[in-house]
């Protein structure tokens, strides 16, 4: 690898993020934060019931254009409650793709139904629409209204595909797809908050769809994430389960069904709605900072990743694909022991012991892109730092 394009990386790093050690993503707290949360203790409300709860829920369906949001203690609960909602059950079966975040497939275990991966889109490093096409047409076929797989004789449920980094998948596609065979179609959008799919916001072409705001996503509410719908008895029925389905009563303890104690405190919260007021700052400072990479890694012949037009992306991570495997493990060597943080994209779901077994199609862009992607620095700037100051100017 040319010594002109690691120094360079390290030295554009140091330009834009300071000397210090350089993370992947680190959150930023310069707004109301600390104000709001000792706002939550003096209020007494700091657990699951809460105003900031109520606000944070209406200020995310307000962004993403949904008529209802749901808050959690995390993505994978929200994730776990939307495969229950569209009655995901044991030993039914779930498409998804295999090269995503771990926590896409536990979700789908913890409903005691089994993962199909299928293969991603080069472009995006989505779910593949025409992938899935094929798989259904080739390996399926509909029975009394129910998708059966040929091989295991299981039913097909749902479809979950994830916006990898915050690149929009095809997911208007799957979307038709998933309607014409009947499957409920519900997408990760756990990276995704602020990238749209031809000026409509992911999150909005299925009957759910789940955010994360780790600790290291755009926002942050430490831990926690969202189901958002437009159906109103998916909402309420998510915001019961998720409550330990507890009957409403002024005193007694009655529960109809199976619950879980998903429901986001009302601390998390209030980072959470202090973070939603700057979030068009931060998709703002992130797309200049994407704009310095892309100009830079294009001048030394690297392929930076950018979503097709009219798709937007969020600039969540920012992402290059490198020639070969050799590469991308010398390009991790060199910058991390240079102290600026960059990581591969995850080992595919179907390589890890717990998911192995699991039926896949060929997924031959997943393998390709396993060994090439990295993730380079792409955090908001500290403000103190002179290439970003108000203007954006350098």
């Amino acid at each position: 690898m040319k010594e002109s394009l690691l120094n360079g990386f390290i030295d554009l790093s140091r330009s834009i993020y300071g000397d210090d050690f350089i993370p992947l993503h680190r959150p930023v707290f310069e707004g109301n934060e600390r104000q709001y949360l000792i706002d939550c203790i003096d209020s007494n409300f700091v657990s699951s019931v809460g105003a900031k709860v109520t606000e944070f829920e209406q200020k995310i369906a307000d962004f993403t254009g949904s008529k209802y949001a749901v808050a959690t203690v995390n993505g994978t609960s929200a994730l776990h409650v939307s495969l229950n909602l569209a009655g995901v059950k044991q030993d039914d079966e779930v498409i998804t793709q295999s090269l995503t975040f771990i926590a896409t497939c536990n979700a789908i275990s913890y409903t005691g139904a089994k993962p199909i991966f299928i293969d991603v889109d080069k472009d995006s490093m989505g779910m593949s629409a025409n992938a899935l096409k094929l798989f259904l047409e080739n390996h399926t076929k509909k029975i009394n209204n129910q998708v059966i797989n040929n091989k295991t004789g299981k039913v097909i449920k749902a479809c979950v595909p994830m916006h990898t980094f915050g690149f929009p998948c095809r997911v208007d596609e799957i979307a038709e797809i998933c309607n014409a065979w009947g499957i409920t179609l519900i997408e990760d959008i756990a990276e995704s908050l602020g990238s749209y799919v031809n000026n409509t916001h992911t999150g909005k072409f299925g009957s759910m769809a789940t955010l994360s705001f780790n600790g290291n996503k755009l926002i942050t509410t430490g831990g926690g994430g969202m189901l958002i719908t437009d159906d109103y008895d998916l909402a309420k029925q998510a915001k019961h389960i998720t409550t330990t389905s507890k009957v409403p009563h002024p005193y007694e303890f009655v529960h109809d069904q199976i619950g879980y104690n998903y429901r986001m405190p009302n601390l998390n919260a209030a980072l959470g709605c202090a973070q939603m007021e700057r979030l068009d700052e931060f998709l703002s400072e992130k797309a200049k900072v994407s704009e310095k990479w892309e100009i830079f890694f294009k001048e030394q012949g690297v392929e930076f990743v950018r979503s097709k037009k009219p798709n937007r992306e969020n600039n969540w991570l920012n992402t290059i694909i490198l020639n070969s495997k050799s590469d991308r493990d010398s390009f991790l060597k060199f910058t991390n022991k240079n102290g600026v943080m960059t990581r591969p994209i995850w080992t595919l779901m179907s390589k890890l012991d717990m998911f192995k077994n699991c039926q896949t199609d060929n997924l031959t862009n997943s393998l390709w892109l396993e060994e090439r992607v990295v993730n380079i620095p792409s955090s908001v700037p500290d403000r103190s730092l002179a290439p970003f100051n108000n203007q954006g100017e350098t």
